[in-house]
C-alpha cells in the first residue's frame, strides 16, 4: 500500500494556539488548566477546567460569518488553516479533478454543545413559543466542521465525522491513513475539535463521578496513586496526511510518517475501561501489526492517562503486557492540557509527530507520588523532558463505549 507522510499540523489549546507555543509550553511543563470563566461555576464542585485562551475568531472569519459557527467549528477551522498553510497546499490554483482527490476527516465527540444547551434554554425559559436561530441545527450537528473546512477550501473528495467519544479523532487519523494509502485520495485534511466547557458537559462528567473535584491547576495527575479524576479540555489538533509520492512530487517539506494504526473494544462497560487492559492492548497490537513492527521499535507512547483510578492503571497493564521488556518510555501531557475529549487524539498525535521529529518527549506533570501498582520497570518520563533518539512513537485513545484507537508516527526517511 502507499506510504503515507504529515506535511502540515495545526493546534487550538489550552497551551497555546499554534503548534510552537503548545510545544514550547508542552516542554515546559506548563499547566493549562485554570478557572472556569466560559460559565459561572461557583456551584460547580468542579470549578477548573483546561480552556483555550485569546482565541480570536476574527484571525479567521468575517465578523458576520462567526454567529453561523459554534466555537467548536472556529477551532476546527483556526487548525486546519494553520495546517494547509504550513502544508504549502494551493488549493485555488488546482483543478476541480485535483480537488476531489483531497478529503477531510473531522472528528468530535460531542459537537456544537453549546449551541445546544443555548437554545434549549432559550426555548423552555420562554413561554414556548418555538424562536430558534435558524442555524441552530447545522451549529450543533457533529459533522458540520468536516462540511465546513471542505466548503471553505473547495475539496471534492471523502468527507465526514468520526465519533468513539474521546478516542474520536484517533479513529479519524487511521481513516485518513487507510484512504490514501488505498488510493481513495491523495490528500486528507484530518484532526478533532472540542468545545466542551459548558455546564452540561462539565454537570454530565461530573455526576458520572469522572472529574477532579481538586479544584487546583495540577489536578490532572496521571499515574499519581492520589489522582481524582480528569479535567476537562478545549480545542482542536489538525494534521495534513498526503501520499508520499505526491507530497514529493509537489516538493512539500514532510514532518514525519504515519506507519500504521489499530482500533479494538474493550466490549466491557458504557465509561469505565476493561481492568485488566485488553481493548487496549488488542488496539496497540493491532496497530503494531498494521505498521509490521515489534514492541521493542516503539520508542515512546502517549498515554491516554486521563487521571481515573481505573483507566490509567488498565492502560499500563496492556502496555506493560506489550513493551514490559523494552526500552520504550511513556508520558502522559493531559497532566498539562487536560482531556480534550474527542480532540485528544489529534493533539496527542501532533505530540507524537513533533516527538519523533525532535527527539525530544514532552513529560508527565503533577505526579508527586507514582501509584505503587504501576511496574517499575516501565520508564514513565516525569517531571521534565526527555531527550532520546525517537524513531518510532505510538498515540493511545480510548473512548466511551470501550473504543480503543492506536495510531503510530515514524521518523521520516526518504
Amino acid at each position: 500500500m502507499k506510504r503515507v507522510v504529515i506535511t502540515g499540523l495545526g493546534v487550538i489549546s489550552p497551551l497555546g494556539n499554534d503548534v510552537a507555543s503548545f510545544w514550547e509550553n508542552s516542554l515546559k511543563g506548563t499547566s493549562g488548566i485554570g478557572p472556569i470563566t466560559k460559565f459561572d461555576a461557583s456551584k460547580f464542585k468542579t470549578q477548573i477546567a483546561g480552556e483555550v485562551k485569546n482565541f480570536n475568531p476574527l484571525d479567521y472569519f468575517e465578523k458576520k460569518e462567526i454567529r453561523k459557527y459554534d466555537l467548536f467549528t472556529q477551532y476546527a477551522v483556526a487548525a486546519s488553516e494553520q495546517a494547509i498553510q504550513q502544508s504549502q497546499l494551493q488549493f485555488a490554483t488546482m483543478t476541480e479533478a485535483q480537488r476531489a482527490e483531497i478529503g477531510v476527516i473531522w472528528a468530535t465527540g460531542q459537537g456544537g454543545m453549546q449551541t445546544f444547551e443555548d437554545q434549549l434554554q432559550e426555548f423552555f425559559t420562554g413561554d414556548g413559543t418555538p424562536r430558534f436561530n435558524p442555524y441552530f441545527v447545522p451549529k450543533m450537528i457533529v459533522d458540520i466542521a468536516a462540511g465546513v473546512i471542505s466548503i471553505r477550501n473547495g475539496l471534492l473528495g471523502p468527507n465526514y465525522c468520526t465519533v468513539s467519544a474521546c478516542a474520536s479523532s484517533n479513529t479519524a487519523i487511521i481513516n485518513a491513513l487507510d484512504n490514501i494509502r488505498l488510493g481513495r485520495a491523495k490528500v486528507m485534511i484530518v484532526g478533532g475539535s472540542e468545545a466542551a466547557i459548558t455546564p452540561g458537559t462539565i454537570g454530565g462528567f461530573g455526576a458520572a463521578q469522572a472529574l477532579s473535584k481538586n479544584n487546583v491547576s495540577s489536578a490532572s495527575q496521571p499515574f499519581d496513586v492520589n489522582r481524582t479524576g480528569f479535567v476537562a479540555g478545549e480545542g482542536a489538533g489538525a494534521l495534513i496526511l498526503e501520499d508520499y509520492e505526491y507530497a514529493v512530487q509537489r516538493g512539500a517539506t514532510i514532518l514525519a510518517e504515519i506507519a500504521g494504526g489499530g482500533m479494538a473494544a474493550d466490549a466491557y462497560h458504557l465509561t469505565g475501561t476493561s481492568p485488566d487492559g485488553l481493548g487496549a492492548k488488542l488496539g496497540m497490537l493491532n496497530a503494531l501489526k498494521d505498521a509490521g513492527l515489534n514492541p521493542e521499535d516503539i520508542d515512546y507512547i502517549n498515554a491516554h492517562a486521563t487521571s481515573t483510578g481505573v483507566g490509567d492503571l488498565s492502560e499500563i497493564k496492556a502496555i506493560s503486557a506489550i513493551f514490559g521488556n523494552s526500552n520504550t518510555a511513556i508520558s502522559a501531557t493531559k497532566s498539562m492540557t487536560g482531556h480534550l475529549l474527542g480532540a485528544a487524539g489529534a493533539i496527542e498525535s501532533i505530540y507524537c509527530v513533533m516527538a519523533v521529529q525532535h527527539d525530544t518527549i514532552p513529560p508527565t506533570m503533577n505526579v508527586t507520588d507514582l501509584d505503587p501498582e504501576i511496574p517499575q520497570n516501565l520508564q514513565i518520563v516525569l517531571g521534565e523532558k526527555l531527550e532520546k533518539p525517537i524513531r518510532y512513537a505510538l498515540n493511545n485513545s480510548f473512548g466511551f463505549g470501550g473504543h480503543t484507537a492506536s495510531s503510530i508516527f515514524k521518523k521520516f526517511e526518504a
